[in-house]
């Protein structure tokens, strides 16, 4: 299944060493960087922001991959691709009354535009907008910390997604993926994997990426 995007969640990478290990899993073949921003209210955790965001930028070649999982999107996307950022993801539940005028906009600049849902949010929240956007995120968690375990009732939003787009349509699958969870998500219909742990804290990076294909 080589036409699997893989987008390795540098929330697992060691910020300590951060180019190094992007450099690592753009040599193993990642197709994107997923980059998650959590603002500490729409979810509760606190990540990383526009600095470092331009700073991956100046380091890599590979699309980056922007998981705004924060409130009041339309205050920050407009920075996020000044930045660098090549998709544009943005929570239903933080934009659900200005979706349209976001997706417009994301479009407008651009970049690639996306709509992530929780574990809770029924996919049909997006039927109106499935035609606007590049990508539906499903999450297989609850967002705000990597290393949760797989919701399997969560991933079969994708199947519903899948039988109202094109095949040009990426959905994406986050949040506990790993190689058999990512045999669940593919079945499903789902052709881009988001991996942090099982990536990054894995002994052979290729082997890990290649095993989500």
């Amino acid at each position: 299944m080589s036409n699997i995007i893989v987008s390795p969640s540098i929330l697992s990478a060691d910020f300590a060493y951060l180019q190094r290990d992007i450099e690592r899993v753009e040599k193993a073949g990642a197709n994107w960087l997923h980059i998650d921003v959590m603002d500490g209210h729409f979810v509760p955790n606190i990540s990383i922001g526009i600095p470092v965001v331009k700073s991956v930028k100046r380091v890599t070649k590979i699309p980056l991959d922007v998981h705004l999982m924060i409130e009041n999107p339309m205050d920050y996307i407009p920075k996020f691709i000044d930045a660098g950022a090549d998709i544009v993801t943005v929570h239903q539940e933080a934009c659900s009354d200005m979706l349209e005028v976001v997706l417009e906009y994301i479009k407008a600049r651009g970049v690639k535009s996306g709509v992530a849902i929780k574990p809770n949010t029924p996919a049909n929240v997006l039927n109106d907008y499935l035609d606007k956007m590049d990508m539906a995120l499903v999450m297989t968690v609850e967002p705000g910390f990597s290393g949760q375990k797989f919701i399997e009732e969560a991933a079969y939003k994708v199947e519903y997604i899948k039988n109202r787009v094109s095949d040009e349509f990426i959905i994406q699958v986050d949040g506990g993926i790993n190689d058999k969870t990512a045999n669940v998500c593919k079945y499903l219909g789902a052709n881009s994997l988001v991996a942090g742990d099982y990536i990054y804290k894995s002994v052979d990076i290729q082997a890990a990426i290649d095993s989500l294909r």
